[in-house]
């Protein structure tokens, strides 16, 4: 018998997108639901998803009234759409999420948006009759879903149990004591066993701490969390997780349909690793479309971002001159960091010849980048997963990376990409020298990187598995939990 499962996301693909989240937000559920199990998305009901989608929307219940406090008392509105088959519901409150209409605008409500937005979940559930057996948490925003779950629902939940998925440690939603008053939550429970950290209450701490289960999205992040390194404060809290058997890594998958250079619409020649014909002339496409020489003997390099330190910006900034005076060229796509921006159209200014800075959201020219560029760059200081070196592989363009989290777990060096060790920029030029080497000396061994990466699976059929196994862990959890 399969599963009942809500997957809470801010963030789902195609509907509103702003880093990797939103793809697995979308490619999980569909991917539970094709091994038979009931999975439906909650996220906010943004302006852009309302009034812009063009599947269908429709109310799934007449507007009620979400208790969050004892002083607030929010309208909330339930409507749904779908996206490949799985039921999207959006969620909304007067006043919180529909004044969004761009993927820039995504994090922009405050805290309280989210704890009304954890306790509607629960709300809105009751009025659709529909309560499922596990909720599906992702990244600190729905934190205090599995805390209201807990601490304010009511006995129709007591089955219920929850599992928290940590994107990305770093962001973690720290706000102050008040929020215990803001949740509808007594003070008691700001002890450092439950919400209290550090003299204020952290959203992600408070999920990981009242989740039935904790995963990240890579077996190696798993790990690197646990140090001091990586851990942002709460490595102590992921050890004691790890030592009970409640924290695990998850590899992401990609949507291998969507993500598909044989079937993509967004370019203008298909192509496959059987045939890489069209592979050449999507560069050809690509170099026009920016400007740039059209010499197919130039390896063209691209990063397609987030503009932050954690994606290893500060190294390329710092190693910009070295990597421009190769023969090749290097195009970024990204926004973020106003300084690196900043650098980064000094060097377009500079280089024009060999440099862009697209600095805007654009999925269909992504798209056109990893299926034109030759190698991808992806230095992070820091990956939890990373689903760029995965795209970049399935469209046959090489992945350069630093051998961290996720990256360490999907890229190897030699067999599908370049893989350098320490947080050094002179480690990192030398195996972007090495990579655009290998391109221009070595069409075998390029051609068999680019197959290799082309052919291997990172789908969700065997990741999914791994996801309802541990969905059943946390059930058993509840239901042991009930007992005692």
């Amino acid at each position: 018998m399969g599963l009942k499962v809500l997957i809470v996301s801010v963030e789902v693909a195609p509907f509103a997108k702003v880093g990797g989240l939103a793809d697995v937000a979308a490619s999980l559920p569909k991917a539970l639901r094709a091994m038979g199990h009931d999975a439906r998305i909650v996220m906010p009901a943004y302006g852009k998803v309302l009034h812009e989608t063009t599947e269908p929307v429709r109310e799934v219940v007449k507007p009620f009234d979400t208790q969050v406090n004892p002083y607030w008392r929010a309208r909330t509105t339930l409507h749904e759409t779908s996206s490949d088959g799985v039921p999207v519901w959006l969620l909304n409150g007067v006043g919180l999420f529909e004044h969004i209409h761009t993927s820039e605008q995504i994090y922009s409500p405050n805290r309280d948006a989210y704890l009304f937005f954890s306790r509607a979940i629960l709300a809105a559930c009751e009025k659709a009759g529909w309560i499922p057996d596990i909720i599906h948490c992702n990244d600190w925003h729905t934190g205090f879903v599995p805390v209201m779950l807990r601490e304010l629902a009511g006995p129709e939940w007591d089955e219920t149990a929850s599992v928290f998925t940590i994107h990305n440690l770093a962001y973690q939603g720290e706000f102050g004591q008040d929020t215990l008053d803001a949740a509808g939550l007594p003070q008691s429970l700001f002890t450092m066993d439950k919400l209290e950290t550090f003299g204020g209450v952290n959203f992600i701490k408070s999920g990981c701490v009242y989740a039935d289960q904790v995963n990240t999205v890579s077996p190696n992040y798993a790990k690197e969390i646990t140090t001091e390194e990586y851990g942002f404060r709460q490595w102590g809290l992921m050890r004691d997780l790890d030592k009970l058997g409640r924290l695990r890594g998850i590899l992401n998958g990609i949507d291998t349909d969507f993500f598909n250079p044989s079937t993509d619409k967004a370019l203008t020649f298909n192509y496959s690793a059987d045939d890489l014909t069209g592979k050449a002339r999507c560069k050809e496409t690509v170099q026009r479309e920016l400007g740039l020489s059209t010499d197919p003997n130039v390896p063209l390099m691209s990063v397609i971002s987030r503009l932050s330190d954690q994606k290893g910006f500060d190294q390329l900034i710092r190693t910009a001159y070295g990597i421009l005076g190769l023969p090749a060229q290097w195009v970024v796509l990204a926004v973020g960091d106003p300084w690196a921006a900043g650098e980064l159209h000094k060097l377009q200014a500079e280089w024009p010849d060999r440099f862009r800075f697209i600095e805007r959201f654009d999925a269909p020219l992504a798209q056109r980048l990893y299926a034109g560029s030759d190698i991808f760059l992806m230095p992070s200081n820091f990956e939890p997963c990373g689903l760029g070196q995965l795209i970049a592989m399935r469209y046959g363009t090489v992945p350069m990376v630093r051998r961290t989290g996720g990256l360490a777990d999907t890229v190897f060096d030699g067999e599908n990409g370049f893989v350098y060790e320490h947080k050094d920029p002179r480690d990192m030029f030398d195996t972007i020298t090495r990579a655009a080497k290998t391109f221009v000396t070595d069409k075998p061994k390029w051609n068999e990187l680019v197959r290799t990466g082309m052919t291997t699976d990172f789908g969700w059929e065997e990741r999914a598995q791994e996801y309802v196994k541990m969905y059943q862990d946390a059930l058993l959890a509840r239901k042991t939990a009930a007992k005692i």
